[in-house]
């Protein structure tokens, strides 16, 4: 377990023995308390719903002694895998992580545009620059010349030739603000890639859909070990170093304690984070920045103090696991606290408060405990402080922080489903054999009654009428099979996930047509973007922000990353991107196809946002200018090839269809004159006025 090293640049730290700040201990443990009481709910709500993704009845579930089966069907779960697997395929298909980084529309400083010039062009537009020209003056400008206007960017661009406005003859655009956003942009792709965080999405982005919320921690400071090799005088020697880099962390919505009174994570005023440590990990807390070793130690010597929560011991019970119950003797409870403190507590525990602060004020901090012990206490490292969590629901909760995952939103289909197909199951068991009525009195006493081919009873001698009776039950199995296929479908509206969507076959009603299927799935699709949009504005755009803060706060080796940038998340886009986008620039492509408007469409442009659109990386499917000439030259020499070819083939063919020299249709008999199979129909002069076959009318009247 990798831990945070979140305040290497802030001397605001302390290191306290536990026994001197017992008020910071009781603090924590009575906010604490205060979440794990009003979590209650929806923690039922979060054993109901894993009770039903595993497929299990619980000790709450009463059988009647009629009921034999206990069959359950896991259709919560196929929604539960095919929800998670739509979203994972939006976020991650095309191997780009859904964050982007672009320019603020006016970004202060920098210029929006420039371009190197072309051979010949000159910078026609007056230096001082008038409203409508693209190169107004900014406050404080006396001149708008390219220097003035990079700002911090100028140095990047030392040297060149730049001018201002948009390019006249189709030379290279520049925009420096926007080559700050793609580099800013590449180096969190790299921080994520490089430290787990697509793992550590899936995860979470599964336990959203499973249990409603998903819970992302960081990115925090972390030390990792660079493992680098060096030749010295032709000896190879190992050589590693630390190197502080962000990452994130994957929390369970078991371990995460917010506060109660709060509807989202912007009104927490504090978090806490539940740790569930081994003696290793203990220890390796030692070797992290801000710990005090000594109540570490202290921890370590009162042996385990972990104990179970009831909600535990249910979930081992579902899996079929025993880890044993109570107080573990090598597991320890650690809590993790982000949030507010009131300045009497901080003066007893010796923080480094800033100078201008009041005794009304409360001050942002993390500190950790166990067993009573202090462990860290630090001043929020962060500028502006923040809580370093991202709570993202599956479902939006109005009311509430956690949210509403699949599982809850199908519990009534899902009972309606396991109650018809148990009935249907006991149904059959009675139909499928016949139930006997016995006269014992007919029968010879002490006589065993089981029941099987061959088996031959006694009677008793003198006694008239049948001793043994067979009765069959009727068969009510299809109104109870009938009843589960309703639920089912109730289960594809609750959800909005339509059972086609993983696999079902043999759909009917509106699924039959090419048209209905195509409503289903576009109503899939909304259900799905609704859920994405959530992602975008709890999860992707937070955790953005929270990566750009991190790189501009702590990053000193790339100092060409800082500009005037904002962070958009692309998972809705993602989803626009394979249905309108591509639907519409196909629709596009088919209008240029026309030879009046292809010169006014950049062809090749429109073909690579196509490629982009069906997820194809355009580099390998679309040519570029040199390119395309080459294979026009080639196609029309196929196509020269092939015409000479087909001639080759045909030399008396004539065209529109004339199959022969004397232009008589193919396959015609001259001496057929019946009209239907190749009359003498040919060729001839015109008949003329006048002739004995002459038909038609004459250019003056006839008296």
């Amino acid at each position: 377990m990798a831990q945070e090293d979140v305040n290497q640049k802030t001397d605001a730290t302390s290191t306290v023995a536990s026994d001197e700040v017992p008020s910071l201990v009781g603090y924590i443990e009575s906010k604490y308390n205060d979440s794990k009481t009003s979590r209650q709910t929806h923690e039922s709500r979060w054993l109901r719903a894993y009770k039903n993704y595993r497929g299990v009845y619980d000790s709450t579930t009463q059988f009647r002694d009629s009921e034999k089966s206990r069959v359950f069907i896991k259709i919560t779960k196929t929604k539960t895998l095919a929800a998670y697997g739509q979203i994972v395929d939006v976020l991650f298909a095309n191997k780009n992580f859904p964050i982007t980084v672009e320019s603020t529309p006016v970004p202060e400083g920098i210029a929006n545009l420039m371009h190197t010039p072309a051979p010949g062009e000159e910078q026609i537009k007056s230096p001082y620059g008038f409203e409508g020209d693209d190169s107004e003056l900014l406050p404080g400008m006396t001149e708008a010349t390219p220097k003035n206007k990079l700002g911090g960017l100028a140095s990047e661009y030392e040297g060149m030739t730049l001018l201002e406005g948009k390019s006249r003859h189709g030379g290279p655009q520049i925009s420096p603000a926007k080559e700050t956003a793609r580099r800013m942009e590449k180096l969190m792709h790299d921080q994520l890639l490089q430290n787990n965080g697509v793992n550590v999405l899936r995860h979470s982005i599964f336990e959203s859909v499973l249990l409603g919320t998903g819970i992302i921690k960081g990115p925090l400071g972390y030390n990792k070990t660079i493992h680098k090799w060096s030749n010295e005088e032709g000896e190879r020697t190992y050589a590693p170093y630390d190197k502080l880099v962000p990452k994130i962390e994957g929390v369970s919505c078991w371990d995460f304690f917010p506060d109660p009174a709060a509807t989202s994570l912007d009104d927490c005023d504090y978090v806490i984070e539940r740790h569930k440590f081994t003696r290793s990990q203990m220890r390796d807390l030692m070797n992290m920045p801000h710990f005090d070793s000594d109540a570490i130690i202290s921890c370590l010597e009162m042996g385990g103090n972990y104990t179970t929560e009831y909600y535990e011991d249910i979930i081992q019970t579902y899996d079929k696991q025993n880890y044993g119950e109570g107080t573990t003797s090598d597991r320890y409870e650690v809590l993790e606290y982000w949030g507010t403190i009131d300045l009497y507590t901080a003066s007893l525990i010796g923080l480094d408060l800033p100078e201008k602060t009041n005794a009304l004020e409360q001050i942002q901090v993390n500190a950790w405990i166990c067993n009573g012990k202090v462990l860290r206490t630090v001043l929020n490292p962060f500028t502006p402080a923040r809580l370093p969590y991202q709570a993202f629901p599956y479902e939006i909760n109005p009311y509430q922080l956690f949210g509403i995952g699949i599982p809850e939103n199908m519990e009534d289909a899902q009972l309606l489903m396991n109650g018809h197909v148990r009935m249907a199951i006991d149904n059959l068991a009675l139909a499928g054999n016949l139930v006997f009525d016995v006269d014992e009195a007919s029968l010879v006493p002490g006589q065993n009654m089981d029941i099987f081919p061959g088996k031959i009873f006694r009677r008793q001698s003198g006694v008239t009428g049948t001793a043994i009776n067979g009765l069959k039950f009727p068969n009510t199995a299809p109104e109870n099979l009938q009843m589960y296929m309703q639920a089912r479908q109730l289960a594809d509206e609750e959800t909005g996930i339509p059972s086609v969507m993983h696999g079902q076959t043999g759909v009917s009603g509106t699924g039959r047509t090419a048209s209905g299927l195509s409503m289903l799935l576009s109503g899939a699709n909304l259900s799905i973007k609704t859920v994405m949009k959530n992602i975008d504005d709890f999860l992707l755009k937070p955790l953005g922000e929270a990566f750009f803060q991190w790189n501009m706060q702590f990053d000193e080796e790339n100092p060409d990353i800082v500009g005037d940038l904002e962070i958009k998340p692309n998972g809705v886009s993602s989803v626009m991107q394979k249905e309108v986008r591509s639907q519409r620039l196909t629709t596009l492509l088919q209008t240029v196809s026309n030879p009046m408007l292809a010169p006014f469409i950049k062809i090749p442009n429109l073909m690579r946002e196509l490629a982009i659109a069906q997820d194809i990386d355009p580099d390998s499917l679309v040519n570029n200018v040199q390119d395309a000439q080459i294979f026009a030259e080639m196609l029309k020499g196929l196509n020269v090839e092939q015409k000479n070819n087909e001639q080759a083939q045909s030399p008396n063919k004539q065209p529109n269809g004339m199959g022969s020299p004397t232009g008589a249709p193919v396959g015609a008999n001259p001496s057929d004159p019946s009209g239907i199979g190749g009359g003498n129909i040919g060729t001839g002069n015109i008949p003329q006025s006048g002739e004995s076959n002459f038909t038609g009318t004459t250019s003056q009247p006839q008296e």
